[in-house]
C-alpha cells in the first residue's frame, strides 16, 4: 500500500468511527463539466430570489480557491431517515423530515472538526476546511465524483444502499489521497416518480430543479408573500418538502437514523393543525430552539400556515 492508499485508509476509518455512513475521495480540481450547467441554471433564473446562488461563481466550481493548496475533497454521507415520522396525513400540516431534530449544520459541523483534529493527529501537519451546506461547494457533484451515488432526476444524490435522505458534507483538505471511482451510471432508468409527484411542476427535466418552483423554496427561502397562482398546491408542507424523496423507489432502502440529536422535540410529536394555528412564540422558540426550522422564524411560519388553510 502506497502513502496515497495509507491516506485514504485513514480517512475513511475516521468517517466510520464518527457515524458517517459512506466517505468518498476525489482529486480537487475545477469542475469543467459543471461551468456550462451552473451558468445555464443561474440564466434561467431558477435560484429565484436566492441571490447567495450567484455569489462566487469561480469558487463554486473550483475547491482549490476555497482551501489554498487543495488536493483533496473528502465527501460525507450522514443519515437522518427518522424511525417514526411525524404525522404525514394528507389534512396534517407537514414538516420535511430533516428538520425533525437539530440543526444538522451545528450537529456535523462539530463531527467534521473532531475529523480534522483526528486527521491531524494521525497524519501530520494538513490544512483544510469543513462544509456543511455553507459555502459555494457543489456537494451532489463531489459525491458523485467521489462514488458515493448518482443525481437522481430530482437532482438529489441518490445511493443505492440508502436512498436520498442524507445530508452532505465535506472537508476539503491539502493532503493527497488515492481517489475513487466515479459513478457514471444513472441508476433512475426510466423512472418519473418524482417529476409525476411534484405539485408545483418544479422539475424541469431529469436533474434540473427549477428553485423558485419548489415547495422547499416558498416555504423556506421566500421572503415575500406567496403567489396565489401557487394556492393549493404545497399539500400541507409548511416548512420544506419531501415529496420527490418519498415517492423515489430507492428510499425504499432508508434505515432509521442512530443520531439522537436529530430526534424530534416531544411537543413537535403531539401538535395538531389547531395548536400549528395557534402557535406562540414561546412555543416556537422552545420546539423550534436549536432546530433549522428557525430559518423560517415564527413570523414565516404562519405566513406558511395561513397560506394553508383552507379558506
Amino acid at each position: 500500500m502506497n502513502q496515497l492508499e495509507k491516506n485514504a485508509a485513514i480517512i475513511k476509518h475516521l468517517a466510520k468511527d464518527l457515524g458517517f455512513e459512506y466517505c468518498g475521495i476525489a482529486k480537487a480540481e475545477f469542475l469543467e463539466e459543471e461551468a456550462p450547467k451552473l451558468e445555464a441554471w443561474l440564466n434561467r433564473n431558477y435560484h429565484g430570489e436566492m441571490g447567495y446562488m450567484a455569489n462566487h461563481f469561480d469558487k463554486r466550481l473550483d475547491p482549490r480557491q476555497l482551501v489554498e493548496g487543495a488536493q483533496t475533497v473528502v465527501s460525507l454521507i450522514y443519515n437522518y431517515y427518522p424511525e417514526e415520522k411525524l404525522p404525514e396525513e394528507s389534512e396534517h400540516y407537514k414538516i420535511a423530515k430533516y428538520a425533525y431534530g437539530k440543526d444538522y449544520h451545528f450537529v456535523i459541523k462539530d463531527k467534521l472538526k473532531t475529523f480534522l483534529e483526528r486527521l491531524k493527529e494521525s497524519i501530520g501537519n494538513i490544512e483544510g476546511r469543513a462544509f456543511v451546506d455553507s459555502a459555494p461547494v457543489m456537494e451532489r457533484q463531489w459525491a458523485q465524483k467521489s462514488g458515493l451515488g448518482w443525481q437522481g432526476k430530482n437532482s438529489l444524490l441518490l445511493n443505492r444502499k440508502m436512498g436520498s435522505f442524507f445530508f452532505l458534507a465535506e472537508l476539503i483538505i491539502d493532503l493527497e489521497a488515492s481517489p475513487d471511482a466515479p459513478i457514471t451510471k444513472d441508476f433512475c432508468g426510466s423512472c418519473t416518480r418524482c417529476i409525476d409527484a411534484c405539485p408545483t411542476d418544479a422539475i424541469v427535466q431529469a436533474g434540473v430543479v427549477d428553485g423558485s418552483k419548489c415547495i422547499s423554496y416558498f416555504t423556506i427561502e421566500l421572503k415575500d408573500e406567496l403567489p396565489s397562482s401557487m394556492k393549493g398546491k404545497f399539500e400541507n408542507w409548511m416548512f420544506g418538502c419531501d415529496i420527490c424523496q418519498d415517492v423515489c423507489p430507492w428510499n425504499r432502502f432508508s434505515k432509521p437514523h442512530q443520531e439522537k440529536e436529530f430526534l424530534p422535540h416531544p411537543e413537535l410529536q403531539e401538535m395538531t393543525n389547531k395548536d400549528w394555528e395557534e402557535i406562540t412564540q414561546e412555543t416556537f422558540s422552545k420546539v423550534f430552539q436549536k432546530s433549522a426550522v428557525k430559518r423560517t422564524k415564527l413570523k414565516g411560519l404562519q405566513r406558511n400556515i395561513q397560506f394553508l388553510k383552507k379558506e
